[in-house]
């Protein structure tokens, strides 16, 4: 794996993982970018707020080890520090997730802030890392909307398939309703398009449409559909370490070189 692009560092730098839609690309996205940011020697923090944890398992946290879980940070019974889990990478740690988030919107009605347990919780804990990349559920409720308000920017994950672009609109109003009510400086960082698939005229067409849409803000890297980067979370391992040789993983590693240039000359916002 060899990225040797230099960035200065922005301590706890925040981005939220984020669509409505399942399916497209989040998790994926999330441990891929966390792993190669991390062989460049960013200090990289994944919060896994999917109630599935996939992200947690893709990047090998055992279920017997999830003793302190971010459910456990959003209903106050553990920091954020505690909850804290050590990947397999180096400079990658992972405060994974369990089911129990299932329940965490429920719990949270009367409880006060409860749109800001994130970012309160990463507040003095983040300073220990670089970035803090959070893989969100494919839904908007709650728990997305912790995300966005504890987020610097939005990186959304675009599979190229019909209906797309009209999923991420409304994505978007909502990103829009967060920063005039809960987290002013929330942005969009860009959009990833994911499962890109070259025989289909739909996937060319899908990304011509985002890039007429949102021109630069959508990323010059795209993700293939690939059987290897599907069979990496069984193994508990990102694409990258699974088989850095595949097509997809060769993708993530060019899309961690890209995040980082456009780290080191933001796009206007």
């Amino acid at each position: 794996m060899e990225l040797h692009e230099t960035v200065e560092r922005h301590a706890g730098r925040a981005l939220a993982i984020a669509n409505q839609k399942g399916g497209v690309g989040k998790t994926t996205t999330a441990i891929n970018l966390a792993t190669a940011l991390a062989a460049v020697e960013r200090r990289v923090l994944v919060v896994d707020l999917d109630p599935q944890g996939n992200a947690s398992t893709g990047l090998g946290i055992d279920r017997k080890d999830r003793t302190h879980s971010t459910y456990d940070v959003i209903a106050g019974r553990s920091s954020l520090v505690n909850a804290i889990r050590r990947s397999a990478i180096p400079g990658l740690d992972v405060v994974p997730a369990t089911v129990d988030l299932l329940g965490a919107e429920l719990e949270l009605i009367d409880v006060d802030r409860r749109s800001h347990r994130i970012a309160d919780a990463l507040a003095g804990a983040s300073e220990n890392y670089d970035y803090v990349l959070i893989d969100c559920p494919p839904a908007l409720g709650l728990l997305t909307l912790n995300a966005l308000t504890a987020a610097d920017a939005i990186l959304v994950p675009l599979q190229c398939e019909f209906f797309a672009l009209e999923g991420l609109s409304q994505l978007l109003r909502t990103v829009d309703r967060i920063k005039r009510t809960f987290n002013p400086r929330l942005e969009l960082y860009g959009v990833v398009l994911t499962m890109f698939d070259r025989r289909n005229k739909l996937s060319e067409q899908v990304a011509a449409d985002a890039r007429g849409v949102l021109g630069p803000k959508v990323f010059d890297t795209i993700i293939p559909r690939n059987v290897r980067v599907s069979e990496a979370p069984s193994h508990g391992k990102p694409a990258l370490l699974y088989d850095h040789t595949c097509a997809g993983s060769r993708a993530y590693m060019d899309l961690a070189k890209e995040f980082l240039r456009r780290e080191r000359s933001p796009l206007a916002a």
